[in-house]
Order: C-alpha cells, then structure tokens, then sequence
C-alpha cells in the first residue's frame, strides 16, 4: 500500500496541474470502489474549479469552489497519472497497456486546459468521496487521526505521552493511525532502525531520550522517502509515470539475511512477523 511518502509524492505531481483549474469533465466508469461512490458523484465535481491541494494521513484532498473536498485514498493498488505523462509502468497483474485504456481505470477527470487526470487501481481498495471543507476533521475517515508526522504536533514529548503505560510493541503504536499517520510498514522498519530501537519493544519503556530519537527517526527517514520519490517495490509510480527509488536506500526491509549497514555492529539483519505485517532490524544494535 502506498505511504505517507508515495502519497506525498503523488500529491506534489498532481497538485500544480489542477490547482487553479476546472474538472471540465468527470468521468466515473464504475459505480464504487472500496465502498459507493458518493450520491450525485459526476454532477456535484463537474465545472468546479479546483482551489487547493493537500494530504491528510494517506488521503489526497482536492479542495474546490463551493466549499466541497474531493477526498482520494489510493488504497493497495491504486494510482493517479497524468495522461499527458509518459506511459507508466505496468502494474504487475496484467500487461503492458495504456492507463486510459484499461478496464482498472475507474475515474477520468478532463480539466479546462485539456489535461485528463486518471484514476487507475486494479484491487479497488481506493476510495473516493466528497465532504464539505469546513467539515473535514470530523468526518469519519479523519476524526480518529493523529497527528502528522512532519507536523508541529509530532515530536519527541508527543511520543513519550502516546507511550506512557503501553506494552504495545513500539512499531505496533507507530502503525497505529490514532498514534501518528501515514508511517506505515517500511518507514517504521527503517526509523526503528535509525534510532537503534528494537521494533518488539514496550512503548511503555522507552525513556524521553529514546522518544525523542525516535520523532528525529521517522521525521528523517520520511524527508529522504519524499525526495526519492516513495518506494517503488510493486504498482507504485507518481503521476507523471515516475518510479520511486528510495527502496534503493533501505537499511533493513526486504534485507533479512544481509549484514547490518551499521558501521561497527557486524550484526545480521533478521526478519520477523508482529501483527501479520513482516518487520526487518538488526538485533545486535537495535535493543
């Protein structure tokens, strides 16, 4: 599933090409994805003009006139791409085809210069819906949510109050989107890693200096995902069609067996399943 970095991504593709502009057209080629797609779908985005961009979690906010929010989640498989890109790479379920021609492309969208928009996701795991803008931190998909990792709110004090008292494994919280958004699998294999915690830990006993550590961890580890563009490992492409290579960067996911990249610690790095998810680290130097 794409994170908080492939979606950012995404997002910084997408955003200077429709902000400003008008959904000329929508084209909505299935009634639902995840779930139904909001009653009066096409007529209620059609002619608005989109006025601002941003991200939420793992969620793409399209903000437009009127005082409605289009609201994307790309869901396992799912992926915005810009037509006029060049053609991305297959996804890995099928053949090599045109995005605007292939039966996954669910939702089109024309913009007043020309510019067509496609929603493409093989698994159908996405979502779309619409909310009004004023009303977006109560609605159901972010009114649990916790802060922002790159955010003002996320921070080493933060983490030692979310902590406090819970035998939880330390990567189990980091997950926990009521803890902090967006990290996901990778990020939080890779931040445990950088701040030396061993992912199976008690949240509960890490000490302030670990918390703080930790916050300095995954903010970096973040950062230098979005300036690689993601993680490329299966479907994922900007919306230009781009790759991301930041999986050319890994310290211990999908390395289980490989030396520890740590200089000094000649530890080996193992793999383990906690919560159905594999974790990757080095037991000799995450403790």
């Amino acid at each position: 599933m794409p994170e908080l970095p492939e979606v950012e991504t995404v997002l910084r593709g997408i955003a200077p090409r429709m902000i400003g502009r008008r959904l000329a057209e929508v084209e909505a080629r299935r009634p639902d994805l995840r779930r139904p797609l909001p009653a009066g779908f096409v007529q209620r985005l059609t002619g608005r003009a989109v006025i601002a961009a941003d991200r939420r979690a793992k969620y793409l906010r399209l903000h437009l006139e009127g005082g409605e929010t289009l609201i994307v989640h790309l869901g396992m498989s799912g992926r915005l791409v810009i037509e006029d890109a060049p053609p991305p790479v297959a996804f890995h379920h099928g053949p090599s085809i045109a995005v605007a021609d292939a039966p996954h492309t669910h939702v089109v969208f024309r913009l007043d210069d020309g510019t067509r928009i496609l929603f493409a996701d093989p698994r159908r795991f996405g979502l779309m819906d619409i909310a009004a803008t004023d009303d977006l931190d109560a609605h159901d998909l972010f009114a649990h949510l916790g802060p922002e990792p790159l955010g003002n709110g996320f921070s080493g004090p933060y983490l030692a109050r979310a902590f406090e008292g819970r035998r939880a494994p330390v990567k189990a919280l980091l997950l926990d989107q009521r803890v902090v958004v967006g990290v996901g699998n990778i990020y939080a294999s890779e931040s445990l890693f950088e701040a030396g915690i061993h992912p199976a830990r008690a949240a509960g006993t890490l000490s302030a200096e670990d918390c703080d550590r930790l916050a300095a961890a995954v903010r970096a580890t973040l950062d230098r995902a979005i300036t690689a563009g993601g993680s490329t490992l299966r479907d994922f492409v900007g919306a230009s069609g781009e790759l991301g290579y930041f999986q050319h960067s890994f310290r211990v996911y999908d390395r289980a067996d490989a030396p520890c990249s740590r200089e000094g610690c000649g530890g080996t790095i193992e793999r383990v399943v906690q919560s159905n998810r594999a974790t990757y680290f080095c037991s000799r130097c995450q403790a």
